[in-house]
């Protein structure tokens, strides 16, 4: 009898061992949800598509790919319900210049240059040389993501989720040709599809600020336009506006426009024009940079469809200057122009101009944003853009930052959530959206 016992103990222990054996292979097996927080309490949209987790060995029938179509779709839309609805009138100006050596080989912009002052007489005074990342970035600010590469789609997808927290519609994307670049950069064209592509997962939509590239006239500003539009124009993020008169166009802002005399830009913008890019499969909205009170003049000769104003330290420029906004609307508004202020939380460019204290702009905790903002609603403008979401060499980012201390101490968001700027871009987002539904056409 106690042998008998003895094996049906014996018996029962091999079983259960069996059980255990089994249970915990069937566990590794088994896929995990492939949703996650990445840091900073910032939710990324699983996309499953390019997930290997959730691959599947078998053959799918049509039936499985509609299903896994509908689940991701209603997925998507779940998660982009918590964000506020983008408002497409609000504008940011977004720069993709950025490089670290994980996804570049080396770093890029954050390392940018002291620049001398061009009286050689006081550049003397003051320090000069590259800024060495990590610790020490040609920046105020310590961004809270760190000094990333703009070609990481995860820095992608937290922008795009940064953004449609301020309720941000479109992004102002900095652009220069294929194969060129700023002066402290490295080309930037061929990230454009991949952002596309996050943008639409999000519902933003993308312009392009085509910056002052080097030889730029009436003839390559063609070229370069068709390429754009040949390129990107039928991407569901590339953004597009109904003019008045019914047209369905791109809209374009040109940085430094003034660059260019109002007879060459003319030649392009001009319907007389026999080269003109007008009425052709490439015509668009073209936004001029307005500096000096004699550039609205210039600009309105020159063919231009409307004026945006860029920096963000009141009293800069007579464009920048909030007081003369007024007066700037009404000339706009006089000449069928469209008007679009540039506000930004502050101004401080001393990391790589560290003799021009003169410009900065203190941020007083959001105040000086929500003054800017508040100046550019009561002009009733067509759009507002954001200088910026993250030009971090000039401190007008809204995008997040946080304390750092290393060789100098960083400014930063305190003590405020670093969302402020975010938090206070969807508070007059929304204010905005109400206004311009009270406005007459």
């Amino acid at each position: 009898m106690a042998r008998f016992r003895l094996k049906t103990c014996i018996a029962s222990i091999a079983l259960v061992l069996f059980v255990l054996i089994v249970t915990l292979i069937l566990k590794s097996l088994t896929t995990e949800d492939s949703s996650f927080q990445s840091p900073g309490d910032v939710w990324v949209i699983p996309d499953k598509k390019n997930d290997p987790q959730s691959q599947r060995n078998y053959q799918k029938t049509p039936e499985d790919t509609n299903m896994n179509e509908s689940d991701r779709n209603s997925e998507l839309e779940a998660a982009l319900r918590k964000y506020p609805p983008p408002n497409y009138y609000l504008h940011t100006f977004y720069y993709v210049w950025y490089g670290n050596p994980k996804f570049d080989g080396k770093y890029v912009h954050w390392d940018h240059p002291q620049l001398p002052h061009w009286d050689a007489e006081v550049a003397r005074g003051y320090p000069q040389g590259r800024h060495v990342p990590p610790d020490d970035i040609g920046s105020n600010f310590y961004p809270s993501l760190g000094p990333y590469s703009s070609r990481d789609t995860s820095v992608m997808e937290a922008h795009m989720q940064q953004l449609r927290t301020a309720a941000i519609g479109v992004i102002a994307v900095s652009w220069y040709p294929p194969s060129t670049n700023d002066d402290n950069g490295e080309p930037v064209d061929e990230l454009v599809p991949a952002l596309l592509e996050v943008a639409q997962k999000y519902r933003i939509k993308v312009v392009f600020h085509i910056e002052p590239y080097k030889g730029r006239d009436e003839v390559n500003m063609f070229t370069n336009v068709k390429y754009i539009i040949e390129k990107y124009g039928e991407h569901p993020a590339f953004f597009k506006y109904q003019t008045n008169s019914g047209k369905l166009l791109p809209l374009f802002y040109v940085y430094d426009s003034y660059l260019m005399n109002s007879e060459q830009w003319a030649k392009l913008l001009k319907h007389t024009e026999h080269n003109s890019i007008r009425d052709t499969p490439y015509d668009a909205i073209f936004i001029a940079l307005l500096v000096e009170e004699k550039h609205k003049m210039e600009i309105l000769t020159a063919g231009f469809d409307g004026i945006y104003t860029y920096f963000a330290t009141n009293g800069f420029s007579y464009g920048s200057t909030q007081k003369n906004w007024a007066s700037v609307k009404s000339f706009c508004e006089d000449n069928n122009l469209i008007f679009i202020p540039s506000v930004g939380p502050g101004y401080i460019d001393t990391s790589i101009r560290p003799w021009n204290f003169r410009n900065t702009r203190n941020r007083i905790s959001g105040k000086y944003y929500e003054t800017s903002l508040s100046a550019a609603l009561e002009t009733r403008p067509d759009f507002i853009s954001i200088t910026s979401f993250n030009e971090w060499h000039e401190g007008t980012q809204i995008e997040t930052a946080v304390p750092k201390r290393s060789h100098m101490v960083y400014l930063d968001y305190l003590p405020n959530k670093p969302t402020i700027y975010l938090d206070i871009t969807r508070k007059w987002a929304a204010i905005f959206g109400g206004e311009r539904q009270r406005w007459p056409d």
